[in-house]
């Protein structure tokens, strides 16, 4: 048996994203993997994505609106 990992593995994508759209309708929006509730597992986050996350949740209101669960699929 091989233990190292398939070289043919592809990532399956998130069933869910929490989605924060910009309340001006300009600049990007953010998204992050999460489970059906909404929320959002902060160990799997790399350094750069729990900093985004932390900011829109910080800016609800004031730059991003209330974050929506949407499915991965549509990505």
């Amino acid at each position: 048996m091989n233990d190292e990992p398939s070289m043919n593995h592809v990532p399956t994508p998130p069933a869910f994203m929490l989605r924060f759209d910009p309340l001006s309708g300009v600049g990007p929006a953010l998204s992050f993997p999460c489970d059906q509730a909404g929320r959002v597992n902060l160990d799997s986050l790399g350094e750069r994505a729990r900093c985004n996350y932390f900011y829109a949740r910080a800016a609800i209101g004031r730059q991003f609106g209330m974050p929506a669960v949407q499915s991965g699929a549509l990505g």
